[in-house]
């Protein structure tokens, strides 16, 4: 595992093909600030979205919401421009990163939230979210090279090259599930990996007490919006009058949020092929009903020896035992 939950020390550097942790080396702190660190398809954009109305106070926000709140570690954009942005806003800030804790510089004047999800959920929200990702417009923007075209291995092949191959087609959802949950991968290469969501829901679980450290639950969030929004305000210091609180909670809910998808949804750059098809679904459960009795075995023999009993019950919403 990357290093010691809470250890003192310069940050752990997380990098992948469009993110690089370094970034926050950069940041200039300032009291208030909000930090959103979530894996991917597990709230982030939801938790922004209430961020932004508890900040604002008011569903018209000033800007679109990658603008007010951007996503630090995102090589598609540059650094300075974004620093530049950030520094300039008058309002209290908030960000977003990928990033687990141990790789994010911790300041005591921010204040950290930790969205978790059940992790089966989430990966079947990944699974639905690689279709809607145009992959060449990704690579464009983080300079990468394109696939190398496919050659036919016979004695021509040095002299006639072959037109690219189409892409193999993806597993069907069950395959690709029991693939992910069965992943050995490094939490500081593969961050989306079983291992990397168990390791930052590890690290942030190690860093609840602290006071400045904030973890609220997907299915909190579906049961109880109003409920999380008012306890997340109380822990931000955020006073919103009475009056303002049901149209708050209404432009937090998903169905609100889908109906304004171009202006909410994470893709100033256009790596995104459908804006609305960014919010598809959003409920819990979908994970587990993919998997057979013997495969969820599997699957929580593996995960309650990744994780600590309170965390795994926490997280999965019924006993380590059961």
């Amino acid at each position: 595992m990357p290093g010691d939950h809470g250890s003192i020390g310069p940050p752990v550097r997380y990098r992948s093909a469009d993110e690089d942790s370094a970034r926050w080396l950069d940041f200039a702190f300032r009291p208030g600030d909000i930090v959103i660190s979530t894996r991917s398809k597990s709230g982030t954009t939801w938790m922004q979205m209430i961020c932004a109305l508890l900040v604002f106070r008011t569903p018209e926000l000033p800007a679109p919401l990658t603008e007010l709140s951007p996503w630090v570690d995102w090589l598609v954009e540059p650094a300075d421009g974004m620093f530049a942005r950030l520094e300039a806003q008058p309002h209290r800030r908030f960000v977003k990163t990928h990033t687990p804790l141990d790789g994010v510089v911790l300041d005591p004047r921010a204040t950290y939230v930790v969205v978790a999800r059940h992790p089966l959920d989430m990966a079947v929200s990944l699974y639905h979210q690689g279709a809607n990702i145009d992959h060449d417009r990704l690579r464009e923007l983080t300079g990468q090279a394109a696939p190398e075209p496919s050659t036919v291995a016979s004695p021509e092949a040095h002299r006639s090259p072959q037109p690219p191959q189409p892409p193999r087609p993806r597993p069907p959802l069950r395959e690709w599930l029991l693939s992910w949950a069965a992943s050995r991968a490094d939490p500081r290469e593969e961050m989306d990996s079983l291992p990397g969501v168990l390791w930052h829901l590890s690290d942030a679980w190690a860093r609840r007490d602290q006071p400045n450290v904030v973890l609220v639950h997907y299915d909190d969030l579906s049961a109880d919006l109003e409920g999380q929004m008012r306890r997340l305000a109380n822990v931000l210091g955020i006073e919103v009058p009475e009056p303002t609180w049901p149209a708050l909670v209404r432009a937090a809910t998903f169905d609100h949020m889908r109906a304004r998808a171009d202006e909410l949804a994470p893709n100033p750059a256009g790596v995104l092929k459908d804006n609305a098809a960014f919010f598809r679904r959003g409920r819990s459960g979908s994970g587990r009903e993919v998997l057979g009795e013997e495969e969820w075995a599997r699957y929580r023999a593996r995960t309650q020896a990744m994780v600590p009993a309170d965390l795994w019950g926490w997280l999965h919403r019924e006993p380590a035992t059961a």
